[in-house]
């Protein structure tokens, strides 16, 4: 976590610097909360600082091989789409394809859903295509949670160090994987905090949604946690309920779910008049919240914790039209 750390604090203000030079920024425009130009290739300093832990210092086992193949993979395509813009189908290509190689080459696969709704093994042919659904979905959420200072770096950091501290005890490679992404999140993020002077771009937000979607897959495969399933949605609950509640919004009024809005819970919350800090603060505490609920009730399982999550987010979701209802946005 130190070595990555170290890498990402150093590298940011020579991209930073090279950035201004070359005039490779992030436009403001009518969705985003930035009014100042400001450079989008952060994911730069995560990939280095990530990439160059794990290789020293990491168990290269099966998975975790794969897992760096698909990470590099998506490195180039989000590069490329931070400098020149790359098409929605081209970006959705890259993902299937790392997406095959941890599937099928290096065997991460969502095999069980450890008795939800009365379902433990999984066929072959369904549990690839969920974990496809899985690895994509998430990748997906990550970023487009990413619109506000600090805050896709934040859950990423919360979500990395909690599935570290498992993964600690019982599945060793996938703690390196896990300590590797915070410390160079970490590193991203002191740069990356309101006022932010860089955005990690879709090079980190593909990047880190990708490694999520991995550890999360493994931590309901090691069978070391009871209601796993549950446990990993409680950990990936705001990125989660962004990205369902977003695109149900969008295909209810006819449009396509990836069609841009200001529909995302941060929107709503700045809708307050709160500070950037203060909602980056009171998600963070509110995902926090929800992993200690759900770590506390896994005795109940899968089942009716899921059900809880689910009341919990319709609950949310309720607070958040009356504040739409309130203090309109302009879309």
């Amino acid at each position: 976590m130190l070595w990555s750390f170290l890498i990402a604090i150093f590298a940011v203000p020579s991209i930073i610097s090279v950035s201004h030079r070359k005039k490779l920024f992030d436009q403001p425009n009518h969705r985003t909360i930035h009014e100042l130009l400001t450079p989008r290739l952060g994911g730069l300093a995560i990939f280095a600082g990530f990439m160059s832990a794990l290789t020293i210092f990491g168990d290269m086992e099966l998975g975790v091989q794969q897992l760096l193949a698909g990470c590099l993979i998506l490195f180039f395509i989000g590069v490329k789409d931070d400098i020149v813009t790359v098409s929605a189908f081209k970006k959705f290509f890259v993902q299937l394809l790392a997406a095959g190689i941890v599937m099928f080459i290096g065997e991460v696969r969502i095999t069980s859903f450890q008795g939800f709704m009365g379902i433990y093994d999984l066929e072959i042919g369904i549990s690839y295509g969920f974990t496809f659904l899985v690895i994509i979905g998430i990748t997906n959420a990550i970023n487009l949670i990413d619109g506000l200072d600090g805050l896709a770096g934040s859950l990423i950091l919360l979500i990395s160090l909690t599935f570290g501290i498992y993964f600690y005890s019982y599945n060793l490679p996938y703690a390196f994987v896990a300590f590797s992404l915070s410390g160079a999140v970490l590193g991203f993020l002191r740069y990356n905090f309101y006022r932010a002077t860089i955005f990690m771009g879709d090079t980190g937000s593909l990047l880190c949604g990708f490694i999520v979607a991995v550890m999360a897959i493994e931590f309901i495969e090691m069978n070391a946690v009871g209601s796993a399933p549950a446990l990993a949605v409680g950990i990936l609950v705001i990125p989660i309920f962004d990205t369902i509640r977003v695109f149900s919004i969008r295909i209810l009024r006819g449009q396509s779910p990836f069609h841009p809005d200001r529909n995302h819970i941060h929107h709503r919350l700045l809708s307050l008049k709160l500070s950037q800090i203060m909602v980056v603060g009171i998600l963070i505490l509110f995902n926090v919240i929800t992993i200690l609920i759900m770590v506390n009730f896994a005795y109940l399982g899968n089942t009716k914790l899921l059900v809880m999550a689910l009341l919990i987010a319709f609950l949310c979701n309720g607070a958040l039209v009356l504040i739409k209802e309130k203090t309109p946005i302009n879309e």
